[in-house]
């Protein structure tokens, strides 16, 4: 079984890319966001793979990292969730973040995925929140009371820093963010910003990163 490949981009399309290793081109399958990070055609990239192989078919699937495959395979095991929806919903959620999104049981951002519809997330999210820590997420997350990093023990004006991040959060859920994501784009700007942190300022600034995404 092929487990990583590193070699010269050829081409990329829509869902994936040609990759040349040692004269050979392989046909790699991935994610929106993986593709999003690689180099332009001639540069080199390292993929960690999985290989799954069929009666009719090999197909290989890369990830920028062994967390995105170890995502990629945990949605595979639930009824309905194909490599094509798997790779979908790893597109418009960071695999850094998978974690924390089941354990909140955020059905709607896996909505956002292509193929993806609410009774579907709602699967998803019950088959796969118990699951969760394997992904690095903690056990309950601050949409259900999380411990608040070190960094962010106090804020500009005395208040609780925790204060700040969960003013944020609401605000950025009331703009349509899912709450597992508010709150850690809240969580990373708070812990950036320190003793400056505010709520306007911790808004802003996960609003950008957002943006990102």
């Amino acid at each position: 079984m092929i487990a990583a490949l590193r070699g010269t981009v050829l081409e990329a399309g829509e869902d994936g890319l040609v990759l040349d290793v040692n004269g050979v081109g392989y046909l790699v399958f991935c994610s929106g966001r993986t593709l999003a990070r690689l180099p332009a055609p001639g540069g080199e990239a390292a993929l960690v793979v999985e290989t799954h192989v069929r009666e009719d078919h090999i197909h290989l699937y890369g990830f920028a990292d062994a967390l995105e495959r170890d995502c990629f395979r945990l949605l595979g095991t639930v009824q309905g969730v194909g490599t094509k929806v798997a790779l979908a919903i790893l597109t418009v959620v960071p695999a850094e973040q998978m974690g924390q999104i089941l354990a909140a049981q955020d059905k709607a951002m896996l909505t956002r995925a292509a193929g993806v519809g609410p009774k579907l997330a709602g699967r998803i999210v019950a088959e796969l929140k118990d699951k969760a820590a394997g992904l690095g997420a903690l056990p309950v997350g601050r949409p259900a009371g999380v411990a608040l990093p070190e960094t962010t023990a106090g804020a500009a004006g005395g208040a609780p820093a925790g204060s700040v991040i969960d003013d944020a959060t609401s605000a950025l859920v009331n703009l349509g963010y899912g709450r597992a994501e508010a709150w850690a784009a809240a969580t990373a700007a708070a812990t950036a910003q320190g003793d400056a942190a505010t709520v306007e300022g911790v808004i802003g600034t996960a609003l950008r990163e957002l943006g990102r995404t």
